[in-house]
């Protein structure tokens, strides 16, 4: 058997090493009405060719980014990937290394993870980087628990225009650790009042600039409140491209930054895997989740690179851990690091002034069918619009005309009927003058 290569005396002696009469044994301990007792209903074999064309079919139904007008963000974003990172990550020395569990062994991983910190740090503003999350909610729920342990409070108050999924994951967390999470309600305009929900008990606040709505928020004045009553500020960013042309959130008074950064490197994957960005204060190193690479000399007096920074449960007692968290996101980092390298800081530049390039035409071209309103008069690369009917039955129209045009609010927030009629659209650079054309096009027709 071509895909079940061990022999009916391969079991056995399998079996028989382990202790056990049957294969059935060793899932003794799973209830019976957990178990599948019988086979899944699938085919019980084909010829390659036949399940290469029959997995054609399947992927067949999905429309990709690439191939519509493609107007969706909402923390995923398309952008240009050049061919040169998938080229350079797929090298056998890169693609088949794993964790470096002995990492004095291990210099080309450490090397390019010490690469991707200094770029984290350079763009967030902050005095040091990580060697990555696995993505930018988990990140979001890890600074959390952070801050709680360098303040000693356990009150996070969360700003409306937090993306909800991350904030979702805060709640996960918080309800495990026995914290208190005070969530403002959907703020699409950025008008929030969120000062006045800082006390003296507030161990953070987590402020997501530009926003889930697109919204961009100036940090300065909620981080000295959060100063003033002795709590954090945790900045977020689902879209690393507005750092091209955003102050950073470090120069803005944030003492822990979290991102995602799948926009630099990595495709939209269908969801994943993406690659979190975690930075903060040197005074905060040491409770700072996962793990930091640093450079130093040998006894020769020769570069090299080593593990400075492991708190995770996998090198130290547990409960001195500062996260579970097992691993990074290495291949993905890897491809930020490349494409940031290729992009250089005025190639970042450059790109961020085209996302926003776009995103105004974006928004010109949509202010003028009826039927729209814009809200965000700050933005990106990202925006929300209000339509004059639900947004979540115009996308499916859209979408049979092929084109993708936006995230509904009410996806990620159901049961709000006040966020029905909002959606998401974002702009990038792989927009075309022809692409919003057709989708205002359509619009207009929809909205008739």
């Amino acid at each position: 058997m071509r895909y079940l290569p061990l022999s009916e005396t391969d079991r056995t002696d399998m079996l028989a090493r382990v202790g056990v009469n049957s294969i059935d044994a060793l899932f003794a301990d799973i209830p019976d009405k957990a178990r599948l007792n019988d086979l899944m209903d699938l085919p019980r074999r084909a010829s390659e060719m036949q399940v290469e064309r029959q997995l054609s079919a399947l992927a067949a139904k999905n429309t990709t980014a690439s191939s519509v007008p493609f107007f969706v963000g909402a923390g995923a974003y398309k952008h240009h990937v050049p061919a040169t990172v998938g080229h350079l990550i797929q090298r056998s020395e890169f693609l088949t290394s794993y964790t470096p569990y002995q990492p004095e062994i291990t210099q080309g991983t450490l090397q390019y993870l010490f690469e991707f910190q200094t770029q984290v740090a350079h763009l967030t503003g902050m005095d040091v980087a990580n060697a990555s999350m696995y993505d930018g909610s988990t990140g979001t729920g890890e600074a959390v628990l952070m801050a709680h342990r360098i303040t000693k409070r356990k009150k996070a108050v969360l700003s409306g225009g937090l993306h909800p999924q991350y904030r979702d994951v805060v709640d996960g967390l918080s309800q495990m650790a026995d914290d208190a999470v005070f969530s403002l309600p959907a703020d699409p305009a950025g008008t929030e009042d969120i000062l006045s929900q800082i006390d003296d008990e507030t161990s953070c606040v987590v402020v997501q600039s530009p926003s889930f709505y697109g919204q961009l928020i100036d940090l300065k004045p909620i981080a000295e409140k959060a100063h003033e009553k002795g709590a954090l500020l945790i900045a977020v960013f689902t879209e690393v491209v507005s750092l091209g042309l955003i102050e950073p959130p470090g120069t803005q008074g944030a003492d822990i930054v979290v991102g995602e950064g799948q926009s630099i490197g990595n495709g939209l994957n269908f969801g994943g895997p993406y690659v979190g960005l975690f930075a903060t204060k040197q005074k905060y190193i040491r409770q700072m989740p996962g793990r930091l690479c640093g450079e130093t000399v040998d006894a020769e007096g020769k570069r090299g690179f080593v593990l400075t920074l492991s708190t995770r449960e996998q090198h130290i007692r547990r409960d001195k851990a500062t996260s579970n968290i097992c691993t990074n996101s290495g291949l993905c980092c890897l491809a930020f690091t490349v494409h940031m390298a290729l992009l250089g800081q005025s190639g970042l530049t450059k790109l961020a002034r085209i996302n926003h390039g776009n995103a105004v035409k974006l928004k010109k071209a949509l202010v003028a069918v009826p039927g729209v309103e814009v809200l965000n008069d700050a933005y990106f690369n990202e925006f929300t619009i209000r339509l004059a009917k639900p947004a979540h039955a115009i996308v499916e129209a859209l979408a049979e005309k092929g084109i993708l045009g936006g995230v509904p609010v009410s996806r990620l927030e159901p049961g709000k009927p006040e966020l029905e009629s909002l959606l998401v659209v974002a702009s990038t650079e792989v927009n075309t003058d022809e692409d919003r054309a057709a989708f205002a096009s359509a619009l207009k027709e929809l909205l008739a």
